[in-house]
């Protein structure tokens, strides 16, 4: 009975059970949420696989685990919301790696401090339509695309420095981003430099009929100089015929409103540490 309810089957009806937007045979374009949570499942899929870690789908969630310090690329993601046991099997199911998991849910979850769990936060989640008129280009701020391992690297120690990915301090080259990830053509990496060094990333992923903004980080030092809205516009010239999504910060959700996007929920976010 507790299923058929948790289906949105009333208790003592035949009828067939009612969507919920989160049914587990649902189609992935049922809603724009659960399209975004199979995109972002399949990002970390990537870097995990990338990396040699392993992948995991559970229908009720997928896991994407370096099973290594790996700054938030240690994800679980819920594909519904969180039930009696599911919890139980995730947390086996991260048993032999290390470095922080992160959990993600579209819903609010109970309060999980007790098994361990520390509430990151609820950042927003913004979508932008396409559309024929961008931000225009910063000429003050030079963004390339990332083409080689060695360019690679320097957009992950940005990644690292700029965050910061204080568990990747010491990591060696590719601990974060694996040199394959280049052959994957969802993906898209930019460096931003200022006297040729590089002081901005921004990344781009496209998957399940969506993009997202994904990582993107200025150093310190190079912050409020215009670094943001040019790595945004090359995101968005690389990708004008798809729905954009992104996960901002309250610091970084102005910027992204004042360029076309759009709040449409808040995620709840956990972190779990590893030894």
């Amino acid at each position: 009975m507790t299923e058929l309810l948790d289906l949105g089957l009333p208790a003592g009806s035949d009828a067939p059970p009612l969507a919920t937007g989160w049914d587990l045979d649902a189609p992935i374009g049922d809603t724009i949420i659960r399209r975004y949570l199979h995109h972002w499942a399949a990002y970390c899929d990537a870097y995990a696989t990338a990396g040699g870690g392993v992948t995991l789908d559970r229908r009720a969630y997928r896991v994407g685990d370096l099973r290594r310090p790996s700054g938030y690329f240690n994800s679980v993601t819920l594909m519904r919301p969180l039930t009696d046991g599911v919890l139980d099997r995730i947390e086996a199911d991260l048993v032999g790696g290390t470095g922080e998991v992160l959990l993600w849910s579209a819903w609010p979850t109970p309060d999980l401090t007790h098994r361990g769990w520390s509430l990151v936060g609820h950042p927003p989640l913004l979508i932008r339509p396409p559309a024929a008129v961008l931000p225009a280009p910063q000429s003050s701020v030079e963004v390339d695309r990332v083409t080689s391992p060695d360019e690679l690297q320097a957009w992950e120690r940005v990644a690292i420095d700029g965050y910061p990915l204080d568990e990747l301090r010491d990591a060696d080259p590719g601990d974060l981003a694996a040199p394959c990830l280049l052959d994957d053509d969802r993906f898209a990496f930019w460096v931003g430099r200022v006297g040729g060094d590089p002081v901005s990333i921004g990344t781009s992923f496209v998957e399940h009929g969506i993009g997202s903004f994904a990582l993107g980080v200025t150093m310190p030092d190079a912050r409020r100089r215009g670094h943001w809205l040019a790595h945004a516009t090359a995101r968005l010239r690389h990708s004008p015929d798809v729905w954009m999504t992104g996960v901002f910060s309250d610091f970084s959700r102005p910027g992204a409103e004042s360029i076309g996007f759009v709040p449409i929920t808040r995620l709840t976010l956990w972190a779990l540490p590893r030894p």
